[in-house]
């Protein structure tokens, strides 16, 4: 076990009740283990991104405090999508639908480019999918040769998202 850091993970869904799924999901955060749930962000319903011939997306974000190192971080969020039904089969191809997708976004300041574990995400700066709940509940947080979450977000375009009541 590392020291605790504050992480961040993205959300999405988009196969069968993603509401309740995300919900249940942001649960199933804080049970992780040496790992609590801070602060979690409100649902919004996204177009999917990639390929659009796909429903909706349901996303969100979670600020985590954890003891756990980001490797055993993100294998424990694997653990949670297989948990949930996530299949990560090749014929499924990138950006397709998914029960549930967790991506470690940030891992306190951390920059982290080893196979399977990219801290942060690559794409996080462009992705008004995963900003627009990331900037609600850490504006402030640095994203490691990027500036802040605040001045990500208002560089990209947000068309299209909508809170989930």
């Amino acid at each position: 076990m590392s020291q605790a850091q504050v992480a961040y993970v993205g959300l999405g869904s988009n196969v069968g009740d993603s509401v309740r799924t995300l919900r249940e999901a942001i649960r199933a955060l804080d049970g992780l283990p040496h790992t609590r749930l801070l602060r979690a962000s409100a649902l919004y319903r996204t177009p999917a991104w990639g390929r659009r011939d796909q429903p909706d997306f349901v996303n969100a974000a979670a600020a985590l405090e954890t003891g756990l190192a980001a490797r055993a971080l993100l294998e424990a969020l694997l653990g949670l999508e297989r948990g949930f039904g996530r299949e990560r089969a090749a014929q499924d191809g990138r950006w397709g639908p998914r029960t549930l997708d967790l991506d470690l976004l940030l891992y306190g300041e951390a920059a982290i480019d080893e196979p399977g574990l990219h801290v942060p995400h690559p794409h996080l700066h462009e992705r008004a999918f995963v900003l627009v709940p990331l900037a609600e509940i850490a504006p402030q947080a640095r994203i490691p040769g990027r500036g802040t979450v605040r001045a990500a977000r208002v560089a990209v375009a947000d068309e299209g998202i909508e809170a989930v009541l």
